[in-house]
């Protein structure tokens, strides 16, 4: 009670203080927007501009007194001379600003090097120059088949990922335009070889993600050699003689509904009626009905009104994010990446990722079949992303994949962020190291893995219990 009333009185305080929280306002959004506007879409940025606001009509009156006072003194021709010459100076600090800590553009020289795990069992990495194919290639060599088919290939074989007939969600990273969504050329190639299938592909494609409210599969300027290719723009291109189309999580990430079982046709997502008491997150998944009709519950699989029966086997997920750092959690990748499979309108999972909240929807919803990282354009700069301009980004040309996201997310912040981080000196590469246990990224990575492994997935951030291939690189 004591604490209840000294937090009312704090806050009628600032209430009486207007000024106060304007400038407090104002310092945050300076210090969080100052150099990159778009930031300004974010919620807290937009309720710290509007209490920012509360600065303008004083500041104006300053403003005015300030030029009454200067033209008495020094005359209105030397007070046309010093704000002009405030305006250069402005200008030169924010362009000089805004050239401390740009990337470098050309394609840098990383160091990676293979390993063989010591400790048993491990997971595999592949790495390669951006293209999917070779991707396949080598995960293919080490035994680890693209395909599902009795057709025994290099990519093909008994036990592989993708069988003909499967129901493919390819979820991509549609939140953020230029370099901060997945590559379309990367999702091209990819689709393609889906469709290659060697006996023969006739199962559906869906490209999907939910944005949180800013996300779009149509954006005007994508990542990609053609800036104007975007996702939807790529599934174009095979949409009227396949079964491959997109869906905007975005729309439905606001409407509550019970699962098809329930007798419940309806867009939306299903959320869990109770919290997880360790993570604190209620689970949270879409269910929808694609462009050619069929009934997809994320966790459940796909659903046949007829029988009233699910079948889990058949629906597979790709988690195809683009590796980058993260101003709050330091890395976004494989792990981070389904932030775009909860609904953060109904569930709030943002907020406790630090506890491990996304181990506990990948668990209880659906493990990716397979995770690819697009990493041919990177955001290397600590606590800079997710978001992602052109002039940003910096080209490593590279594309790996794994089965296990954690391993992946370790070895890829270690070998390809923290790598480029110290390279080009940026401040705050601690951020984006795994092993800080005192970093946000470290933190959430640990607990992620935690979640899991209670479920039962023998996935690791041991660097000791971790093989990588790289193929093509240098």
């Amino acid at each position: 009670m004591l604490l209840e009333s000294k937090i009312e009185r704090l806050i009628r305080w600032f209430m009486h203080h207007p000024l106060l929280l304007g400038l407090l306002s104002l310092a945050w959004l300076i210090m969080r927007s100052g150099t990159r506007p778009h930031r300004l879409t974010y919620p807290c940025q937009r309720a710290a501009l509007a209490y920012s606001a509360i600065l303008i009509a004083p500041v104006l009156q300053i403003f005015n007194y300030f030029l009454k006072e200067l033209r008495l003194v020094a005359g209105r021709r030397s007070v046309v001379i010093i704000l002009i010459t405030v305006l250069a100076t402005a200008s030169f600090l924010m362009f000089y600003w805004n050239t401390v800590n740009k990337p470098i553009q050309q394609k840098p020289l990383l160091k990676l090097v293979p390993q063989t795990a010591t400790i048993h069992p491990a997971s595999e990495i592949f790495v390669v120059n951006g293209s999917i194919a070779k991707l396949v290639s080598l995960m293919g060599s080490k035994g680890l088949f693209f395909y599902d088919s009795q057709l025994v290939g290099v990519n093909s074989g008994p036990g592989g990922l993708i069988k003909r007939d499967d129901v493919i969600i390819i979820k991509v990273n549609c939140q953020w335009d230029q370099r901060g969504g997945t590559n379309t050329d990367l999702l091209k190639e990819l689709i393609d070889l889906i469709l290659k299938h060697p006996e023969g592909f006739t199962g559906e494609i869906v490209v999907a993600d939910n944005g949180q409210g800013r996300g779009s599969l149509n954006w005007r300027r994508s990542n990609a050699v053609n800036e104007s290719q975007s996702a939807e723009a790529v599934v174009a291109l095979y949409s009227d003689k396949h079964k491959v189309s997109t869906y905007l999580w975005d729309t439905i990430a606001s409407k509550q509904v019970k699962e098809y079982i329930d007798g419940d046709l309806q867009d939306g997502y299903v959320v869990s009626p109770v919290s997880d008491p360790e993570t604190g997150v209620k689970v949270s998944y879409p269910k929808f009905r694609t462009k050619t009709g069929t009934y997809i519950s994320f966790k459940l699989g796909i659903w046949d009104p007829e029988s009233g029966t699910y079948d889990s086997s058949r629906l597979k997920v790709i988690n195809f994010p683009v590796l980058k750092t993260h101003s709050i959690y330091g890395v976004t990748g494989a792990v981070k990446h389904y932030m775009g499979v909860v609904s953060q309108p109904l569930t709030d999972t943002h907020s406790l990722i630090g506890r491990g909240a996304l181990g506990k929807v990948m668990a209880e919803t659906r493990i990716p079949v397979l995770n690819i990282l697009d990493a041919v354009w990177v955001n290397a700069i600590p606590r800079n992303g997710p978001s992602t301009s052109y002039e940003e980004a910096t080209k490593t040309d590279l594309v790996m994949a794994s089965i296990d996201p954690v391993a992946l997310d370790y070895w890829a912040s270690k070998q390809v962020l923290l790598q480029l981080a110290r390279l080009m000196n940026y401040r705050y590469s601690e951020s984006v190291d795994p092993d800080n246990d005192t970093s946000d990224f470290g933190n959430y990575l640990k607990k992620t893995l935690e979640q899991l492994e209670t479920a039962g997935y023998g996935f690791t951030m041991d660097a000791n219990r971790i093989t990588v291939y790289i193929a093509d690189y240098g």
